[in-house]
């Protein structure tokens, strides 16, 4: 079984940045695609980036240009750094992993906490 630990939530001032890390127990390269997906308090849980095995990033558009995703391939995980950060990104932040075959296998994280308030 998959494992995905994700690390760095916090309280951070509004313009104040984070870096979120989800570390997987199986190699990354192994999935077609990783990403971070957020949900707030009543709210469905949306996409905020995700990056292919072959390095193709997409953002959510409320986050382009604050929010890089990158990954490290050695270290088998994959990171969210968070600039300018905003009240409406307060959320519970998730690491997914996608392995698509005949049917798509998704692995999720526990969820870490970001909440941002002055």
């Amino acid at each position: 079984q998959v494992q995905l630990v994700e690390s760095g939530g916090g309280l951070v001032q509004p313009g104040g940045s984070l870096r979120l890390s989800c570390a997987s127990s199986r190699s990354i390269f192994s999935f077609n695609a990783m990403g971070w997906y957020r949900q707030a308090p009543g709210k469905q849980r949306d996409l905020v980036a995700v990056i292919s095995s072959g390095g193709s990033t997409n953002y959510a558009d409320s986050v382009k240009g604050r929010f890089t995703i990158s990954r490290d391939n050695a270290k088998n995980t994959v990171y969210l750094q968070m600039n300018s950060l905003k009240p409406e990104d307060t959320a519970v932040y998730y690491c997914n992993a996608d392995k698509f075959t005949i049917a798509t296998t998704r692995y999720w994280g526990q969820g870490t906490q970001v909440t941002v308030s002055s």
